[in-house]
């Protein structure tokens, strides 16, 4: 759990009230005996140092933003440029265009040249300025790259992909005696980051997920028998999903990846589906895009250029599905379905998620002025902690079935526990 530093911190830091270095966080509490006592487990506290590995004139750093929209990637880009420029005085800050692709010079365009102006408006912005992709680059040929320019500190937006590709940056830096501090910033709207209790953009997808959900219990329950299905993103985890479930409280079913379900028999969806629209005339089923997909065969998986699997679309076989049953049981309904995926990322960041952004953009700072390399913001307890990215490929973070979220999706849907 050890954190990697390039050196000797040696330059007075100009930021007040630093953190002592040695301070942490515990991974979790437990109730034992009728006291919390800390597991093993902890995480450096993040935050300014008293003293910086780096000469803040002497610094050149990088920002690249890869993989799928969220918003505030610009609110984040904003921060970590503010941070750098008014609070420690670097005086060149790069953004990489187009992703890790950006940092390839036989691909990628110029980069940008951060200031003051440009970036004083993006945070009212969905997107990112500095575009984005998805796919890795060649370790040795981005290295090479950020060596040429000078860079010596790179903040890496993006994944759980995007930051083991920038620990490997770190790594072949490191092989080379090239001191580059690699700090990454976890972006994802699934939330599905460990030891990240909320990356930033989770509450605006979650807010525009409801603006959607809204909208499908107005069509079901203005029609007799109508049924309004919602695919909402989320590949392996559910927790869009579920927050959207429970933030609504308009959901009456709610399917998520981490809960297997059926489809068929007296306790299966479709017939749960068939008593709710008989009993109350129409139903709203949400359903994350990763949830049954064990119920759409097994074709061989195609896979993005970020090596992920690409998901058949629960949603159009749900619908599907849900009007054959219905016409079979000789019960009308009416259909309707929603399917905002993109629309719910591609939105500006609400405030509190504003609020978030600043605050993991400046502590990624704090870290990479200090030397410290080769981690990730974390948020737990309501503190800001440092991440060795090596923890973050060997352990996932889903929804728990026996957790109080879905407990509390069980209560404001009134679905069975399970479909089976």
């Amino acid at each position: 759990m050890t954190i990697t530093t390039l050196g000797e911190a040696r330059y007075p830091s100009p930021i007040p009230h630093p953190v002592p270095d040695g301070a942490r966080v515990p991974h979790r509490l437990v109730q034992r005996s009728g006291e919390l006592t800390a597991e093993e487990l902890s995480f450096e506290l993040a935050g300014p140092r008293a003293h910086l590995f780096f000469n803040p004139p002497e610094v050149r750093a990088g920002i690249v933003t890869c993989g799928g929209l969220c918003p505030g990637m610009n609110n984040v880009i904003r921060s970590i440029f503010h941070e750098l420029h008014h609070g420690y005085g670097v005086r060149e800050v790069l953004g990489f265009r187009d992703g890790y692709r950006g940092l390839d010079p036989a691909r990628a365009r110029e980069p940008i040249a951060l200031t003051p102006d440009l970036v004083d408006d993006i945070h009212r912005e969905g997107g990112t300025v500095l575009g984005t992709s998805r796919g890795p680059v060649d370790t040795g040929t981005a290295v090479s790259s950020l060596i040429a320019r000078g860079v010596n500190m790179l903040f890496t937006i993006g994944g759980d992909g995007t930051q083991r590709g920038g620990n490997d940056l770190f790594q072949e830096a490191k092989k080379r005696g090239h001191p580059l501090a690699v700090v990454g910033v976890p972006k994802t709207i699934d939330n599905d980051v460990p030891f990240v209790i909320r990356t930033f953009g989770y509450l605006t997808a979650i807010e525009e997920a409801c603006k959607v959900i809204d909208c499908a219990h107005t069509e079901a329950h203005s029609v007799q028998n109508g049924i309004s299905v919602v695919r909402l993103m989320g590949r392996h985890a559910g927790f869009i999903a579920a927050g959207a479930t429970i933030a609504s409280q308009d959901v009456n079913f709610c399917l998520v990846p981490e809960v297997p379900f059926r489809l068929e028999g007296e306790r299966g969806f479709l017939a749960a589906l068939k008593r709710r629209v008989l009993r109350r005339a129409h139903a709203v089923v949400v359903a994350a895009e990763g949830a049954g997909q064990d119920l759409l065969g097994n074709l061989e998986p195609e896979r993005d250029a970020s090596g992920n699997v690409k998901l058949r679309d629960i949603g159009l076989y749900l619908r599907e599905r849900i009007e054959a049953y219905f016409k079979a049981e000789g019960v009308p309904c009416v259909m309707r379905y929603f399917d905002p995926s993109y629309s719910i990322r591609s939105v500006k960041a609400d405030a509190e998620d504003s609020i978030l952004c600043d605050f993991y953009a400046r502590n990624a700072v704090h870290a990479a002025m200090a030397g410290k390399t080769g981690l990730v913001i974390g948020l737990i307890h309501d503190q800001f902690v440092h991440v060795p990215i090596e923890l973050l490929a060997t352990t996932p973070k889903r929804l728990d079935p026996a957790g109080l979220q879905w407990r509390a999706v069980l209560a404001a849907t009134g679905q069975p526990a399970q479909f089976e």
